[in-house]
């Protein structure tokens, strides 16, 4: 892995590297929403509407329509009793664990992020060398046998940066004597998987054992600086009593204003992602045996780092950086997104098919 390239604007489909253009498929702007010139006109009406910021606390006795309107939204789509935002996931995630942090003990998936966190100590458990199947085999062990009565059991909705899906039957085995909360990230799945993009809560609210939470960025797929939760509406209204949530700024309205006008810019973006997606492949000859990745998901994972060399050699920047610590081994993804046109896809796959690893992805 080289040094890191600096540019001086936001990449979209290409990017501009020491005066040449590159085709862009890194990130994880799923929906190219940020480079979305229609939906950027709606987020400068919500700035003039609201604002470059809402200075003030979401407890103020003046309030703000759109988060609620959002919120009721959220609940909508996706099935939840409610909905809470934030400015972002990541402090989402923390007021969340704030809040639960009394329930139980943490049981960490691997992978989990440090959004979520409940200590350093997670992170030894969320970088833990073992695969999720059998971590659940371990946590179901754990649950079972252990005298203790509440958990809080935190993992992602799948792998983004190994391009691997996730089985979640698992949750159904848990006992419904005991106090269990699962929460779910769902961070790279919202605005791409599930019924409409609404991601996982749909397929997994029908487990009436535990309580569910599903957390997420709004920043990924929907380019939006904001996070939020669905749940139940006790524990929502808790999230709201918490002054970590009282004490932060807010979500900027007038990017939530824009997402609430946004639905069919939103849909038209997700139908050409899924376009690019099998369109690209179609086009692979064979590409079992060189990427993992997950059907109807723009992120295709391999352990072949050369490839990013390959592809760079050919004007193509793909993902290629250490994570989560610069001691971690190489993440090397190529990323569609929607404003890839079929021509870059023809242009991509050409150069992924002239690519002739040593050996094949394990």
């Amino acid at each position: 892995m080289g040094a890191p390239f600096y540019t001086d604007h936001l990449p979209g489909r290409t990017v501009t590297l020491d005066g040449e253009e590159f085709l862009y498929c890194s990130g994880t702007s799923y929906l190219g929403m940020a480079c979305n010139e229609v939906f950027q006109s709606l987020v400068v009406e919500g700035l003039r509407r609201y604002g470059t910021n809402y200075s003030s606390s979401r407890r103020s006795n003046l309030r703000l329509e759109v988060y609620r309107q959002v919120e009721e939204q959220l609940a909508s789509i996706s099935g939840a009793e409610a909905a809470v935002t934030m400015s972002s996931g990541f402090l989402m995630g923390q007021t969340l664990v704030q809040v639960l942090r009394h329930r139980g003990r943490f049981l960490y998936a691997p992978g989990a992020h440090p959004a979520l966190w409940e200590s350093d100590a997670a992170a030894v458990q969320a970088n833990a060398q073992i695969s999720f199947k059998d971590w659940t085999k371990q946590v179901l062990e754990e649950v079972l046998t252990s005298d203790e009565f509440s958990f809080i059991i935190i993992c992602n909705a799948l792998d983004p940066l190994w391009a691997k899906p996730y089985t979640f039957d698992w949750i159904g085995q848990l006992p419904a004597h005991k106090s269990i909360t699962v929460v779910v990230d769902d961070s790279h799945g919202f605005g791409v998987t599930g019924p409409g993009g609404v991601g996982i809560y749909p397929e997994l609210s029908k487990y009436k054992n535990v309580e569910l939470v599903v957390g997420s960025s709004f920043g990924k797929a929907l380019g939006i600086p904001a996070g939020f939760m669905l749940g139940s509406r006790k524990l929502v209204e808790e999230v709201k009593s918490s002054p970590y949530f009282g004490g932060a700024s807010p979500a900027i309205p007038a990017y939530l204003f824009a997402y609430l006008q946004a639905g069919e810019i939103i849909a038209e973006a997700r139908q050409r992602l899924q376009q690019n997606i099998h369109t690209f492949t179609g086009l692979l000859k064979k590409p079992q045996e060189l990427f993992s990745f997950i059907p109807d998901y723009p992120v295709f994972s391999t352990g072949m780092e050369s490839i990013a060399e390959h592809l760079h050699r050919h004007r193509i920047l793909i993902s290629n950086f250490r994570y989560p610590t610069a001691e971690s081994p190489p993440i090397v993804r190529v990323i569609l997104n929607s404003l890839h046109t079929a021509a870059d896809l023809q242009r991509l796959a050409e150069a992924v098919n002239q690519f002739y690893p040593d050996n094949v992805f394990k």
